[in-house]
C-alpha cells in the first residue's frame, strides 16, 4: 500500500465517522447505496399509476383523501369528505408525474431522533411537520408509500428542486431531486371557479329580495334600473357589480347541497344576450360556533352567503348551460358576505351615499368659540386717551375703571424695581 493511498483511505474514514455521528448510523449497505444513489425512486411507476383510484396524505394523525370518481359517464378526482367535489386536475397530474421523476440524490439520516430535522418524522405525531402520501388501486392495495419532509430551499438558479422523503418501512432518509409538493390542507386542492361570464354580455337581470323585484336592463354598455321606475339615486358603480356578478365568480367554501341551508335572502336571474340564464338563490349562512366562537355576536349581514345555481340555455348557448349545469347542480357554495350585494342587491344596497354637507367653521375646528363681528360702539374707546398718551388700549377698549398701563409701569422695566 502506497503513502497516497494510506493517507486517502484514512481521510475517507475520518469523513464516515463524522457523518455516522452526525447524521446517524447507516442502515444500508454499501452495494445498495451506490445502486440507488442518482437512480428513480419507483422505477415504471408511470403504467402502474394508471390503477390508481385514491390518494391519502396524512398529516399530525388526519388523513386527506382524493377518489377518483364517475359521474355521468365522466371521471374525475374528489375531495372525499367535501362529497367528492373536482379538485385542481393540473394540481394533481404534476404531484403524479413529480412521484415518476422522482431520484435519489444523497443519503441522509437514519437516526430516528434526527428525522425531524429533515420533516421525515412520523406523520401521526401532533406537532409532526412530514406528510405520508400514499397511492392505492380499487382494492386498496397501495401502489407506493411516502413520507415527504421539507423542500431544500436552492437561492441560486437553474438547479433542480429537492426534498427529503423516507420511506414508511425504512430509517434511511434521502435527499431526492424532483418538483414534489405534497399539501394536506384539503382547502388547497379546491378548483376554486365557479364561472366567468363576461359583463357585456349580461343584458337583464331580474332580483327578488324579501319584498322588492328589481328589474335591471341594458342600457347601451351600462346596466340600469327599470322597475321600479320611483327609486332613490343609485350608485353607477354599485350597479356595474351586478352586472359584474358572474363575472370571474369564486368561493370560500363548498358542500354537497343540504335540506336547509340559511335564511333566504333572495333570487336572482341573469340572462345574457346570446341566451344563457342563470339562476343564483342565496341563503344567509347560519353562525358557525364551532369554527368562530365569537360567530354568534357577529351581525347578521357579515355572515357568509350560501348561493345555489342552475344554468338553461337556448341555440348557441346550450352547450356552455349543459357543461356549468352538469358542474354546478348539486352543490352550495360559500361566498364572503360582500358578495350578496351584487347577486342578490336590494334598493338599499344600491343607493348612492349622501352628499356631505360642508363643514362650519365650529364643526371644521371644534372647541373654537364663534367669531362676533364687533359693533362700532364696542370698538371705540369710552374716552378719548389723555394729551401725550400713546400707549394702545386693548381692542374693544379697556373695562370700566381699569388703570391704563404705560410700557414704563410695566413690571420689569429698565430702571424700575
Amino acid at each position: 500500500m502506497t503513502p497516497r493511498t494510506l493517507v486517502i483511505l484514512v481521510v475517507l474514514g475520518v469523513a464516515a465517522i463524522a457523518g455516522g455521528w452526525y447524521f446517524g448510523v447507516d442502515t444500508l449497505p454499501t452495494l445498495q447505496r451506490s445502486a440507488n444513489t442518482g437512480q428513480l425512486m419507483f422505477p415504471d411507476l408511470a403504467p402502474r399509476l394508471q390503477q390508481a383510484a385514491k390518494i391519502e396524505v396524512l398529516h399530525q394523525g388526519k388523513p386527506m383523501v382524493i377518489e377518483k370518481r364517475e359521474v355521468a359517464g365522466h371521471v374525475h378526482w374528489g375531495l372525499a369528505d367535501r362529497g367528492g367535489y373536482p379538485v385542481q386536475e393540473t394540481k394533481l397530474h404534476a404531484m403524479l408525474t413529480a412521484l415518476t421523476e422522482l431520484r435519489l440524490v444523497e443519503q441522509r439520516t437514519a437516526d430516528p431522533t434526527q428525522f425531524a430535522t429533515l420533516g421525515v418524522e412520523d406523520p401521526t405525531g401532533k406537532d409532526s411537520n412530514s406528510n405520508l402520501l400514499s397511492v392505492l388501486d380499487a382494492s386498496g392495495k397501495p401502489l407506493l408509500a411516502l413520507i415527504v419532509g421539507h423542500r431544500r430551499v436552492r437561492t441560486s438558479g437553474n438547479v433542480p428542486e429537492e426534498v427529503y422523503v423516507r420511506r414508511p418501512n425504512e430509517n434511511q432518509s434521502w435527499l431526492a431531486e424532483g418538483s414534489l409538493e405534497v399539501d394536506s390542507d384539503p382547502q388547497l386542492w379546491l378548483d376554486r371557479d365557479i364561472m366567468n361570464i363576461d359583463h357585456s354580455r349580461i343584458a337583464k337581470v331580474v332580483v327578488t329580495h324579501g319584498g322588492e323585484a328589481l328589474k335591471f336592463a341594458r342600457d347601451k354598455d351600462k346596466l340600469a334600473l327599470d322597475a321600479p321606475a320611483d327609486h332613490p339615486k343609485l350608485d353607477d358603480y354599485k350597479l356595474q357589480d351586478v352586472s359584474r356578478a358572474l363575472e370571474l365568480l369564486t368561493f370560500e367554501d363548498v358542500h354537497p347541497d343540504a335540506a336547509a341551508p340559511g335564511e333566504p335572502i333572495g333570487q336572482s336571474v341573469f340572462s345574457t344576450s346570446d341566451g344563457l340564464t342563470v339562476t343564483a338563490s342565496l341563503f344567509r349562512s347560519p353562525p358557525d360556533a364551532a369554527a368562530k366562537p365569537d360567530a354568534a355576536a357577529t351581525p347578521a349581514a357579515d355572515h357568509d352567503v350560501l348561493a345555489r345555481f342552475s344554468v338553461t340555455g337556448d341555440d348557441k348557448a346550450k352547450a356552455e348551460a349543459d357543461r356549468l349545469q352538469a358542474r354546478l347542480a348539486g352543490w352550495t357554495y360559500q361566498l364572503g358576505a360582500w358578495k350578496q350585494k351584487s347577486l342578490a342587491p336590494s334598493i338599499e344596497d344600491l343607493k348612492a351615499p349622501a352628499a356631505e354637507k360642508p363643514a362650519t367653521p365650529t364643526e371644521a375646528n371644534p372647541g373654537t368659540a364663534p367669531s362676533v363681528a364687533a359693533t362700532p360702539s364696542e370698538s371705540a374707546p369710552d374716552a378719548a386717551p389723555a394729551a401725550g398718551d400713546t400707549t394702545p388700549e386693548p381692542a374693544g377698549g379697556s373695562p370700566p375703571g381699569a388703570a391704563t398701563t404705560t410700557p414704563e409701569a410695566s413690571p420689569g422695566a429698565a430702571g424700575k424695581p
